[in-house]
């Protein structure tokens, strides 16, 4: 990158040519605009190949004078942040396709005090749910399967409850299938056992859909559990063996594995939990739990390779990874931020192709920004919500693009209190917002729309995050009695509990 723009007279033997280079312009990319733009070709080749030289030895120098700006400004960030975050963590950041930041900070393991290094791996959660994303499309580019199959073609006895569940409503989360993860059990400690992907489906088959097909969008762990399942009837290989034979070996991600807690793996770092302000070794979490819904593991390199070689069709067709990247319309007509495997968002008024990751021990976090061509990963070993490393990540894609960052306080305990309870939209009983606390912050439960957390500006002024609307609690006589949410239009939502 270069901070500002550049003046480049070209001499093509009948005059000066002038032009004007945009600064986010990478070297060969402003070759090409030059040519494209000029009377290039008509220049004598020697002349050609010294402007050429003397271009990129200029645009080299820029570069390197403003990344060393970049990275210490991203250093500060990581820093400053890193200690309310994780014992350690491994950042990647990409321009125009080029590595422009990749470091680590901290510790991989506390017990053996080893230090973080930018190479070593870690469980990437739900972030391997795009992983599976595009196994599903490759089989619906080979014809076999398609989006509009419906789920039962691939287990018939699973109950339809009178819908339509297609596999294009697990990919977008809108099919209404309870997440597996919060299932019911009456047996101690389940996820510490063992189960097969026949008992999770038949655990599933029991329970009503939560809302009707198409009409919602809710995330749900069961959705790309059972497209696992359906990568394995249509192609007739396991999971893990067609992610290894169709993705790993062909990209050559020789450091992203299909999750193993018997498997020696070089590098892998160790997660924690952090509760208190002190660091436990997490319980132990069976990885039959996480199969294709959060089952990989993957180093900040191997993830950014894997972004590139998406973007460069290398896996799938153009026209395919575009509906991928497209927020899915609902029943009624309204957009969810949801894609296949991907959210859709807008960060800092910019479209942002992302999702992250939690699972026992690590956070991950992974932001595409295609029309500015900003790529970053983060990766942390411990797990918290992820409102610490998702602030993280946003604000250094904020720095990349020369954004002011988001100002988050903390409030005190009393204060966060104070604003607890449901508020209910003005005549409207079915609309409520639930406003709980959780250790040192709020979380603000939508109806129908999940939970998210709550982001304080003020004390008085948040955002939820996840929500596009600027917010603020309302005192009368010192005592909480509604929320003020301004999103095209003003909405005030009463406390009634």
């Amino acid at each position: 990158m270069l901070s500002s723009s550049l003046v480049i007279l070209f001499d093509s033997g009948s005059g000066l040519d002038v032009f004007q280079i945009p600064p986010h312009r990478q070297a060969l990319t402003v070759v090409r605009y030059a040519i494209r733009h000029s009377q290039l070709l008509k220049m004598k080749k020697q002349n050609c190949l010294l402007l050429l030289s003397v271009f990129l030895f200029s645009a080299s120098f820029g570069q390197s004078k403003l990344e060393k700006q970049l990275t210490k400004t991203i250093d500060e960030l990581i820093t400053t942040q890193l200690e309310n975050i994780s014992p350690g963590c491994a950042v990647l950041v990409a321009k125009n396709g080029k590595i422009v930041y990749q470091k680590a900070f901290g510790t991989a393991d506390l017990e053996l005090n080893v230090p973080m290094q930018p190479t070593m791996i870690f469980n990437i959660g739900s972030i391997t749910k795009q992983f599976t994303a595009v196994c599903i499309l490759q089989l619906a580019e080979q014809g076999k399967i398609a989006l509009t199959d419906s789920l039962q073609k691939y287990i018939p006895a699973f109950p339809s409850n009178g819908h339509l569940i297609t596999i294009e409503n697990l990919l977008t989360q809108t099919s209404g299938i309870t997440d597996y993860l919060n299932l019911d059990v009456s047996i101690p400690n389940p996820f510490r056992i063992d189960w097969t992907t026949k008992q999770i489906i038949d655990s599933l088959k029991t329970l009503p859909l939560e809302f009707s097909p198409n009409s919602k969008f809710a995330y749900s762990n069961s959705n790309y559990f059972l497209l696992g399942h359906i990568i394995e009837v249509a192609s007739g290989k396991s999971y893990q063996e067609y992610l290894k034979q169709n993705i790993l070996t062909q990209l050559g991600l020789s450091n992203t594995f299909y999750i193993s807690q018997t498997d020696i793996i070089p590098n892998r770092v160790k997660g924690y939990e952090k509760r208190e302000n002190k660091y436990y070794n997490p319980d132990f979490f069976s990885t039959t739990l996480n199969y294709s819904a959060g089952g990989i593991m993957s180093n900040v390199e191997d993830l950014y390779k894997w972004n590139e070689a998406l973007h460069t069709y290398k896996l799938l067709k153009e026209e395919t990874l575009a509906n991928a990247f497209k927020q899915y319309k609902l029943s009624d007509g309204t957009l969810s931020e949801y894609g296949y495997g991907w959210y859709i968002r807008d960060l800092a008024g910019s479209k942002s192709i992302e999702h992250g990751g939690s699972i026992y021990g690590f956070r991950a976090e992974e932001i595409y920004l295609p029309q500015e061509e900003i790529y970053v990963v983060g990766l942390f070993n411990c797990r918290q919500l992820d409102i610490r490393e998702k602030d993280l990540c946003e604000n250094i894609v904020k720095t990349m693009l020369g954004k002011p960052l988001q100002k988050v306080i903390k409030l005190d305990d009393a204060t966060l209190k104070s604003y607890i309870g449901t508020y209910q939209l003005a005549n409207t009983p079915s609309r409520t917002i639930v406003i709980t606390k959780e250790n040192d912050h709020l979380l603000a439960n939508l109806a129908g729309q999940g939970t998210w957390i709550v982001l304080f500006q003020t004390d008085t002024k948040f955002l939820i995050q996840g929500v596009k609307a600027t917010c603020e609690f309302i005192k009368e006589n010192d005592k909480t009695t509604k929320i003020v949410i301004q999103q095209n239009g003003e909405f005030v939502w009463q406390k009634i509990q």
